[in-house]
């Protein structure tokens, strides 16, 4: 991990955990399962929750990814990731993870969650919400 991932991870962290471990999640009814893409093994569940009114996208505890260079999560509908809604740094390959919404991007317009290859600009996996 260089040092931006560092700090962006920390960042990451910290608007997680700014959010209150101790507070209610409520499921927003969103989740689905990831797929690889790019020749990379992607899988586990995915869900979007809310809590004290902001979304957060969480990766669950059965959550993989075989490796790739500087993987970050994002969003995006319909087969199209957008770029504008990155949500920083993949924290971990593997296990659950929490990645905050900014309040600036709705998730009404989404319908995936995306492991991006910035590097490369490909997917290296998708998840369809449901």
């Amino acid at each position: 991990m260089n040092r931006r991932q560092f700090f962006a991870a920390s960042a990451a962290a910290g608007a997680v955990s700014a959010l209150g471990q101790q507070a209610v999640a409520a499921e927003t009814g969103q989740s689905g399962t990831f797929e690889g893409r790019s020749n990379h093994v992607t899988t586990g569940s995915v869900q979007i929750v809310e809590i004290e009114g902001k979304y957060v996208v969480e990766l669950g505890d059965d959550f993989s990814l075989d490796g790739g260079p500087d993987p970050r999560v994002g969003l995006g509908a319909d087969g199209t990731y957008d770029p504008e809604s990155a949500l920083g740094a993949l924290l971990r390959l593997k296990g659950k993870q929490y990645y905050a919404v900014p309040k600036t991007k709705g998730i009404s317009q989404y319908n995936e969650v995306y492991i991006w290859c910035e590097v490369a600009g490909v997917p290296l996996g998708v998840a369809k919400l449901n």
